[in-house]
């Protein structure tokens, strides 16, 4: 089986999507994928459960496949969305420095892609 997880850094809604859609199609095609949220794309958290979002169906599909593998404990502190991550119960990721490292999924046989 393939494994690929994607880490998202870009904060913009047009970026993210790509990263939803693809996560999405990948498990349906039988990946064992995942999504890591770092970076700027932090500051999406809170506006990714407003039902006015059009990321908002994307993103609770995802979640309630359990695609959402954490979020950067560091980015989320840093951009005013720990809380927000809290919240929506969302895994805080920081074995390094506060961050989540790659070479953890690397080791476990992930194809790591940043976006």
């Amino acid at each position: 089986m393939k494994k690929t997880v994607l880490f998202v850094f870009n904060g913009d809604p047009m970026c993210f999507i790509h990263v939803l859609l693809n996560s999405l199609d990948m498990s349906d095609k039988g990946y064992e994928t995942g999504i890591v949220v770092e970076g700027t794309a932090t500051r999406l958290i809170p506006e990714l459960i407003k039902e006015d979002n059009p990321l908002n169906k994307l993103w609770q599909k995802a979640k309630s496949q359990g695609l959402i593998y954490g979020v950067c404990r560091a980015c989320s502190s840093k951009m005013g969305t720990l809380k927000d991550a809290q919240a929506q119960q969302l895994v805080l990721l920081d074995d390094m420095s506060g961050h989540p490292g790659m070479a953890g999924y690397m080791d476990k046989g992930y194809e790591v892609i940043t976006l």
